[in-house]
């Protein structure tokens, strides 16, 4: 069944992995990709972990992977920043995620750009008060991910998306999504790999983050059913190229 791919791409949360257990098979597929010349990249939502931290903790779960191959929606996002050259930037962000942006100035008071990532226990009244007032001032807006609420954790919370969409909805004003399913993020793995399009595989669990994602930069997408799958994910005009049970089964395309 060998469909002629030289790259794949993988969600970590509900296709490596989910909620910090290793799927049975999952290093051993990407043992399997990498001693047959398939160049493996890393594509993660996750806002708090940086392209290191992310790095270090997949390696800790037994997985043989390089920093060079990861790319988490912080980091993306800090390389997006870095192209407009901001004057000064508040970043609503917690944990790693923060090391992507150590090179650029912090401005809470008057930024020139809010960037918004996961900021826990922040997401407070008084910061996105603080926010709202300053985007009406004249601030810009670039959100990490679009993602309205997360499953990964094991209890269904609110995430980024959700708190950038109360602010363009307050505001009036348009963000910029980098995270998936949005082109930036996925851009930012594949002008690292150096394969034709029609040559890479995208790996996922989502349609809506995945799927569409993959769709948005003209690859093809295999759809797990793990992680946060549900069978009524299905039922959308959105169909993915390839649907295992398992992530042991993407073996199948290599055979």
């Amino acid at each position: 069944m060998k469909a002629g791919f030289e790259g794949v791409i993988f969600d970590i949360d509900g296709v490596l992995e989910f909620q910090g257990k290793v799927y049975p098979g999952a290093i051993e597929l990407l043992d399997f990709l990498r001693i047959r010349g398939i160049t493996l990249r890393i594509l993660s939502n996750s806002t708090l972990k940086s392209r290191r931290s992310c790095t270090a903790k997949l390696r800790a779960k037994g997985f043989n992977i390089y920093e060079s191959e990861v790319v988490t929606a912080s980091f993306a996002t800090a390389r997006y920043l870095k192209t407009l050259r901001p004057k000064s930037c508040w970043v609503m962000l917690k944990r790693e995620g923060l090391e992507e942006f150590k090179d650029f100035r912090h401005d809470p008071e008057n930024p020139e750009y809010i960037v918004m990532g996961d900021y826990r226990e922040d997401f407070n009244f008084q910061n996105m008060n603080k926010a709202l007032e300053l985007l009406l001032k004249g601030a810009k807006l670039i959100v990490m991910i679009s993602e309205l609420v997360d499953n990964s954790m094991g209890g269904v919370e609110l995430t980024v998306g959700a708190y950038g969409k109360m602010l363009e909805d307050a505001t009036g004003i348009k963000a910029t999504f980098i995270g998936k399913p949005n082109k930036y993020i996925f851009k930012e793995a594949l002008k690292t790999m150096d394969i034709k399009r029609s040559k890479i595989l995208m790996v996922g669990d989502k349609i809506y983050t995945d799927v569409i994602g993959a769709r948005n930069v003209g690859i093809q997408a295999a759809l797990v059913r793990t992680g946060e799958f549900r069978d009524r994910d299905l039922d959308c005009d959105i169909e993915p190229d390839y649907i295992f049970s398992s992530i042991s089964e993407i073996k199948q395309l290599f055979s």
